[in-house]
């Protein structure tokens, strides 16, 4: 997952260098004192995001997708909140994976005329090999996918190249996330064009 976000965010084998210092031990991704050097050339690059922040995100993601107990655990959580009434779904960050998996994989005749994604990492490639195959989830009318192009969790759309189902993803990145690290939630559901595509599901 550093990888794929370092690849995506540009960040140079120079800058992870100078993060890695004069280590000795052969530089690859086996290698934990890399893995944490790239991370810090990702905080140096998104100011505000803190390396321990990145750094847990990416254990929060990693125990919810290769711990089956864990993700069965979360999954039925969020299963018990749903019903077949209609009901608008908005996600973010992992919540957004979690909200993907139960969707698509839910028995039951849910009715979801619209699933808000904000902050959502579903793009980034280690993270979406977990659920192929893709698809869209049947329950989900309409999949809005939004984005600050500075949050470094969010920084692959939902798109043919980067998340290939049909019917495709609808996705914003005009999203000016004011919070400290651009993937603050109340920078996403402050912004006028997320409001108003839930207050317009609402509504109808």
């Amino acid at each position: 997952m550093a990888e794929a976000i370092r690849a995506r965010a540009g960040i140079t084998d120079a800058e992870v260098d100078a993060e890695y210092g004069s280590n000795p031990k052969p530089k690859g991704l086996e290698n934990s004192e890399y893995v944490l050097a790239i991370v810090r050339a990702i905080d140096k690059r998104f100011g505000g995001v803190s390396g321990e922040w990145i750094k847990g995100f990416m254990r929060d993601v990693f125990l919810y997708t290769k711990r089956a107990g864990v993700r069965t655990e979360v999954d039925k959580i969020v299963t018990q909140s749903l019903n077949e009434e209609p009901t608008i779904v908005v996600a973010h960050s992992l919540g957004a994976v979690v909200a993907y998996n139960v969707l698509r994989s839910d028995p039951r005749r849910l009715n979801i005329p619209l699933l808000v994604t904000v902050g959502c990492p579903l793009g980034i490639r280690p993270i979406r090999d977990e659920f192929r195959p893709l698809r869209f989830p049947a329950p989900v009318s309409v999949w809005y996918n939004a984005y600050d192009k500075r949050d470094v969790v969010a920084l692959y759309p939902l798109d043919r190249d980067n998340f290939p189902v049909s019917p495709s993803v609808h996705n914003y990145d005009g999203v000016n996330n004011q919070t400290e690290n651009r993937h603050g939630i109340d920078g996403y559901l402050d912004d006028p064009d997320v409001a108003k595509e839930i207050l317009s599901a609402i509504k109808a």
